[in-house]
């Protein structure tokens, strides 16, 4: 049984994503043993509570600085165990130490088709926003291992979503949660937990 720890900073609709793909065994051979946010008031919290998962706070407002705080953030993680640990919109850039110590067992969900607007910079609605301003017609999200670059890991899943005439960035970036996001992050890690997936030269094989 895979055991995944979840680090969020917001509302948590990945979350929820992964808890009800669990439910409904979309997600197989995997159980989620804790949810860590860098936000004390979130509602990804409650959402983990709500379903039985640990819930706790690691915020960098309680540490004197950034070093002290990636270590209680790792520290915090494994106190869990993971197995693998899935960045369900985590706006904190993950520590070093982090990133070697679970080579390969870290991925990520991103709001775009990478190498597209992605990167330091690119987070949240903003992406969105700086898709729109570029006048793309299709956009999508992207699942990838985390590596030491910004969204530079290797790629997991993508999946595209088209671009209406009329979109704002909040309309787009419910579309493409929708369309894509809640579908590939679920479904990447169902693959991790039961073998689907290697890498191998630094790139994701299917097996």
């Amino acid at each position: 049984m895979l055991r995944v720890v979840v680090l969020v900073s917001g509302g948590g609709t990945n979350l929820q994503a992964i808890i009800d793909a669990i439910k409904a065994d979309k997600i197989t051979n995997a159980e989620l043993v804790g949810v860590i946010s860098n936000n004390k008031t979130v509602k990804s919290l409650d959402r983990a509570k709500a379903a039985g998962i640990p819930a706790v706070s690691v915020s960098p407002k309680d540490f004197a600085d950034r070093a002290t705080f990636n270590d209680a953030l790792l520290a915090k993680v494994e106190e869990f165990t993971p197995d693998l640990v899935v960045l369900a919109g985590f706006l904190v850039a993950i520590p070093e130490a982090m990133v070697k110590k679970y080579s390969n067992r870290i991925i990520n969900i991103h709001p775009s088709l990478i190498p597209s607007f992605c990167g330091v910079g690119y987070y949240g609605l903003k992406v969105h926003e700086k898709a729109l301003e570029r006048g793309v017609k299709v956009t999508g999200a992207t699942v990838h291992f985390v590596t030491e670059g910004m969204d530079e890991g290797p790629i997991i899943a993508q999946k595209p979503v088209m671009i209406e005439e009329d979109d704002t960035a909040e309309v787009l970036q419910q579309r493409v949660m929708e369309q894509a996001e809640w579908i590939i992050l679920p479904k990447a890690i169902d693959d991790i937990a039961n073998g689907r997936i290697a890498v191998v030269d630094g790139k994701v094989r299917h097996v």
